[in-house]
């Protein structure tokens, strides 16, 4: 958690239809102000959990807490906010009214409306289309106006279940930004995505979930044990060069086959050993042309973790989707 509140916890969730348990003893903590993402395979139990999450759907058994309250509240759902994989809108809506329509359900006033339509709109790519009728908006531009919808009433958590499904490069681009604004303003974002490297990039925190459970969760340096994967470039490595990296971290692959230059992957286990690689390679005489940190891969860690399960060629295909 970034904070000491948790925006959503969970202890021993449980969902159950017609004798299975889709939700099976989930527990969850998800801190205020982070991006946190939510993945599993098809059939893991995500949705059934975030429908919990929204107060849309009773829980069988177990606890839950949103924003410190029941997401049963009145009070607690005006400050969520929701963008669904399978929207379906107002489609004889002008993209205004629909914005207006949903805002005055969410509790804000015309006059704050009048000022707030237009800048959700210009947010998500949408300035000028406002008076459009929805019926006539591709789908990328739908997903655009449900994530206006969800971010219009400023809410304090927001639920976005792959909110670029739809969207080209550009607009994956530009959701990404919003979510960043969005934490850089305090907002929680509990993010469901099948591309993983779109968590990768925005993702303060994840966790795995499979079969109603968590597997695992925390920041990916957690979820890897703690390893930070680094590539070195020199333009030479000796014997001596490679003993000094050895002796600050575990050396993963060399590559000396392209003249004047070669290259390691070390693993660390403290990012303030960093500078003390730079010092090896001067101290040696060597010349440094790239230091690079690297993320651990979260491809890697979701096949890992699932793979030993039928479930694992369906989630093979959505993790490369």
């Amino acid at each position: 958690m970034l904070g000491n509140v948790a925006a959503i916890e969970t202890r021993e969730l449980r969902k159950v239809y017609r004798g299975r348990a889709v939700v099976d003893g989930l527990s969850l903590t998800v801190g205020e102000g982070e991006v946190f993402g939510f993945l599993g395979p098809n059939g893991a139990g995500k949705s059934t959990t975030v429908k919990m999450l929204l107060g849309l759907v009773h829980p069988s058994g177990g606890e839950v807490r949103v924003l410190g309250g029941s997401p049963a509240d009145p009070a607690v759902r005006a400050r969520l906010g929701f963008l669904p994989e399978q929207f379906r809108f107002q489609t004889w809506m002008t993209g205004e009214e629909f914005l207006r329509f949903h805002g005055r359900l969410a509790g804000l006033t015309a006059a704050e409306l009048r000022g707030r339509v237009p800048e959700v709109l210009a947010t998500v790519g949408l300035a000028g289309r406002g008076a459009e009728a929805l019926s006539g908006y591709s789908k990328g531009m739908l997903q655009r106006a449900g994530l206006a919808g969800a971010i219009l009433a400023r809410p304090r958590l927001v639920f976005l279940d792959e909110p670029t499904s739809a969207l080209d490069p550009i607009g994956r681009v530009e959701v990404r930004e919003i979510i960043e604004r969005l934490r850089a303003e305090g907002v929680t974002v509990f993010l469901n995505s099948h591309l993983l490297s779109e968590v990768e990039q925005v993702c303060d925190r994840v966790a795995f979930v499979k079969a109603g459970r968590v597997l695992r969760q925390g920041s990916m340096r957690e979820l890897m044990g703690g390893v930070l994967p680094v590539d070195v470039r020199v333009d030479r490595l000796s014997p001596e060069l490679l003993a000094a990296f050895a002796r600050v971290g575990e050396v993963r692959h060399t590559d000396t086959n392209t003249p004047g230059r070669a290259e390691v992957e070390l693993w660390l286990t403290r990012e303030d050993a960093l500078p003390t690689l730079a010092d090896a390679v001067h101290a040696q005489g060597a010349r440094l042309y790239a230091l690079t940190p690297r993320r651990p891969d979260l491809e890697t860690l979701f096949l890992e973790l699932i793979e030993d399960t039928p479930e694992a060629a369906p989630a093979r295909g959505l993790a490369r989707a």
